[in-house]
């Protein structure tokens, strides 16, 4: 479905999970290339801008959180991006989607935003708006860090690898993501992309700036989860190595008395066999080689 906000002559449309008519719609009122229409009917694997005489075709991609899972996802806009207009493309729980709604129903939101005077201002509310949301969610991934930190030496062995393994695959999914989009919002920022305002580039450097900071948080949340893994290693390696300590100590102390035990369980002949005292004699043995074995265990620290 299009929808539109009108701006006087300029026009924000937007299209929600665009259908065969909404993609005939863009061919019939606008000289738009085919291969950019038809990447709006698919999900393009990596972000780009596609620079025309009158026009700019963005695919930008931005995380969200699957609820259902606690994986991060990729939301997917396209935009394009002429002088008296924008059309956005995404689905029904994109952003975008939000704050068109909220123009529309309000309109002195427009207002108070100054998104009502060019394309580019546009534009630029709606890359903010996303990198708003963004960092709620990287923000989010940094306190769950921080509870993965504080519980590593107390939760459950099997919930700490779970927590770890999935902040580990979402950190993966979000350097795959932002990536390639850090060097498009170079292209803004360096006057490769000039748009069609006057005195954006403040602007453009914000986004970018935006954009930067929640780049190294990431690389430093990669870095905090590889510390947090190889501890958690070491943890659990020490743990093995205590427990294989202990139960090595108990079957050094057995074994002798087992092959004490095993020798005069046997229907041979043996000495003492027909002492009164031997049963308590061999008790005495027992106790004995158990209480040698502990001190020569414990002088040597291993006990």
């Amino acid at each position: 479905m299009v929808d539109t906000i009108n701006f006087g002559t300029l026009k924000w449309f937007h299209i929600t999970n665009p259908t065969v008519e909404d993609l005939d719609f863009l061919r019939d009122n606008f000289h738009f290339h085919t291969l950019d229409i038809d990447d709006c009917s698919s999900f393009v694997q990596r972000p780009k801008i596609d620079t025309y005489d009158d026009y700019f075709f963005l695919v930008l991609h931005f995380p969200y959180m699957d609820k259902r899972t606690n994986l991060v996802k990729t939301e997917e806009t396209k935009i394009f991006w002429g002088q008296d207009y924008i059309i956005t493309v995404a689905n029904a729980y994109s952003v975008v989607q939000d704050l068109f709604t909220l123009v529309k129903l309000d309109p002195t939101e427009a207002e108070e935003d100054d998104i009502s005077g060019t394309s580019d201002a546009i534009l630029y509310k709606v890359l903010y708006r996303m990198m708003r949301e963004t960092y709620l969610l990287v923000e989010q991934m940094g306190s769950e860090i921080d509870t993965i930190s504080r519980d590593l030496f107390d939760a459950k062995s099997d919930k700490v690898i779970e927590q770890i393994s999935r902040i580990r695959k979402n950190l993966i999914q979000l350097n795959t993501m932002f990536k390639p989009q850090l060097r498009l919002f170079h292209k803004f920022e360096s006057g490769e992309v000039r748009g069609f305002a006057d005195d954006m580039e403040d602007y453009w450097g914000n986004i970018l700036d935006f954009y930067q900071k929640m780049w190294d948080m990431i690389d430093d949340y990669g870095e905090l989860v590889a510390g947090l893994s190889n501890t958690f290693d070491s943890l659990q390696a020490n743990k093995t190595n205590e427990i294989m300590r202990v139960l090595t100590i108990i079957s050094t102390i057995v074994l002798p008395l087992t092959f004490i035990t095993g020798l005069y369980g046997m229907n041979v002949k043996l000495p003492m066999e027909g002492w009164a005292h031997a049963f308590i004699f061999i008790i005495i043995l027992c106790v004995l080689i158990i209480v040698i074995l502990l001190v020569w265990f414990r002088r040597n620290r291993w006990l």
